[in-house]
């Protein structure tokens, strides 16, 4: 936007997203424009708002009370700047956006479902997929993915807790395997494999106290798709690597045990992506406005 806010909202969007980049698209500036605007303000304040490394932005002790104390007024300013060139009513039309079935799942019940209640007068079209597909190319109003996989060039939104994954099997596996300790371990282990949409076998990913470790697994399935996944493992034929999401039901229930709970920290949040463009669709701010509201 392009208001006298310019520079809070610069502040605000690093703050969120710990990146010039992402917020620059975010805010339609480039990434000098919105680190000049930062600068200013911190000049202008006489305090620094931000530690910067080449690897990382995060917000100093200051910078974190400002944040706290000037976040909720410029929502209210940007909420009503951004209506005045609304017509006044609720949004309409079709909002199309793209997700993997896991995000659809994960997502319906908390937001989707609040959304499309409280926006009647929206149609929702939902499309899942599990390829990383070109959402402007393809049509898409948005779509949601792992922060880790949105490109540079789109405004990330992100939502809900950081997600962890989780290695489980069943208690008549672990009844006739001893529990690994390691992801070394895995080699001496029938482990139920995932195919990418790509065609790739998905490795398995680590990492403890700074050391990332990627395995390779073997066993006697590949399945494309998490809950098929899951069966497989309830049924006793071996590991799987999945979501919390998809597991956390059959691990409260006792069906599935998790190990090597401490190689497996949390990874990137998932976020709501468009393209960066002066003027979002009302149907789509309404959506980033519930994200934010509810996160």
């Amino acid at each position: 936007m392009r208001s006298g806010l310019t520079e809070l909202e610069a502040v605000l969007a690093v703050a969120r997203h710990g990146s010039f980049r992402r917020a620059a698209a975010e805010l339609d500036l480039s990434t000098s424009a919105a680190s000049q605007a930062v600068a200013a303000l911190e000049s202008r304040l006489g305090a620094r708002l931000f530690h910067r490394t080449t690897r990382s932005v995060r917000l100093t002790e200051a910078g974190e009370r400002f944040v706290a104390d000037v976040a909720p007024a410029v929502a209210g300013i940007r909420g009503a700047m951004e209506r005045i060139g609304d017509d006044g009513g609720a949004p309409r039309g079709t909002l199309r956006i793209n997700l993997a079935p896991g995000a659809a799942r994960r997502l319906m019940g908390p937001l989707l479902i609040p959304y499309m209640q409280r926006y009647p007068g929206v149609h929702v079209d939902l499309v899942t997929d599990n390829r990383l597909v070109d959402i402007v190319r393809d049509g898409f109003d948005a779509g949601f993915r792992t922060l880790d996989t949105v490109p540079g060039d789109m405004v990330a939104v992100p939502l809900g807790a950081p997600i962890r994954y989780a290695v489980v099997g069943s208690p008549s596996y672990f009844a006739r395997h001893e529990r690994p300790r390691s992801p070394a371990d895995l080699a001496r282990h029938a482990c139920i494999r995932a195919r990418m949409a790509s065609g790739h076998i998905y490795h398995w990913e680590f990492e403890k106290h700074g050391e990332a470790v990627t395995v390779e697994t073997h066993g006697p399935v590949t399945l494309d798709e998490p809950h098929l996944m899951r069966e497989a493992a309830l049924a006793g034929l071996g590991l799987t690597y999945l979501s919390e999401y998809d597991v956390v039901d059959a691990l409260a229930e006792g069906r599935l045990e998790r190990v090597l709970d401490d190689w497996t920290p949390p990874f990137d949040r998932l976020c709501l992506y468009y393209p960066g463009r002066r003027h979002v669709p009302a149907a789509l701010r309404a959506l980033v406005d519930l994200i934010r509201e509810n996160d």
